[in-house]
């Protein structure tokens, strides 16, 4: 299928290409996306695919959730709490899919997607958590997931969750990729960017943001390069201010 990704990714930034469609018996290394909610892609990018839709499911069998790894977050956090099930709360304002979102280890705060989960389906079978390595904002998986096995645990948290959602109304509402750098330990990246003199920056049609200096945004007609201007520059002056080198929360291809 053919994708144009500065229609379809969340910042509305990429080239019009060709894009496999894969599930475990048709995988031939592609780089795969899920919205392309937090991946940059390049005018000429490595081969792409995306999963199919037999991956985009919710179900309780056995006492345990087992969603599919093309279900958005969105539905899944929808699911849990029609279900009242704890532990997605803080998948409301998350955007993007679930295997992506296990590949990264996505979260808000102290939540994070690894807490509940108890196996993946990979290239290679089933794979339970105690054998894999998640850290803050990342892991080791290296194949597609397919599909993830949750504990169930009763009663979803309503205070939580209008915790959360307040935590996200501080995010601008132009098309962005999120968060571009990891918050370094004991420090806050947006702080550090905006330390810089960084925040309110603006190269081509991407800007970093004047809401929050960790999202850079497209104004209109960013492309790659004004990205990667914006990205380099913000890791050479946090550097030259601070010491510290920022780490990239978003992907590039």
């Amino acid at each position: 299928m053919i994708i144009d990704f500065s229609k379809f990714s969340s910042i509305k930034i990429g080239p019009k290409t060709e894009v496999a469609i894969i599930d475990e018996y048709c995988y031939n290394n592609e780089f795969l996306i899920g919205k392309a909610t937090n991946t940059l892609i390049s005018p000429s990018p490595p081969p792409i695919g995306i999963l199919s839709d037999r991956y985009k499911f919710i179900k309780i069998e056995k006492g345990y959730l087992k969603v599919g790894a093309k279900t958005q977050n969105r539905v899944l956090y929808s699911f849990c709490k029609k279900n009242n099930l704890h532990g997605f709360e803080f998948l409301n304002k998350l955007p993007g899919t679930l295997g992506g979102s296990i590949k990264m280890n996505a979260g808000v705060k102290e939540y994070e997607i690894s807490k509940n989960l108890v196996a993946i389906k990979t290239l290679n079978g089933w794979i339970e958590k105690k054998d894999i390595n998640f850290s803050y904002r990342s892991s080791n998986i290296q194949t597609p997931v397919f599909e993830a096995i949750f504990e169930i645990k009763e009663g979803f948290d309503f205070i939580l969750d209008e915790k959360l959602k307040k935590l996200r109304s501080n995010q601008p509402k132009e098309p962005s990729l999120g968060s571009v750098f990891k918050n370094p330990k004991g420090n806050y990246a947006g702080r550090l960017i905006e330390a810089a003199g960084m925040k309110g920056m603006a190269k081509g049609g991407v800007k970093v943001s004047e809401i929050h200096a960790n999202f850079f945004v497209n104004t209109g007609g960013g492309t790659f390069e004004d990205m990667m201007f914006l990205i380099n520059e913000t890791k050479k002056r946090v550097f030259e201010n601070f010491g510290i080198k920022l780490s990239l929360e978003i992907k590039i291809i």
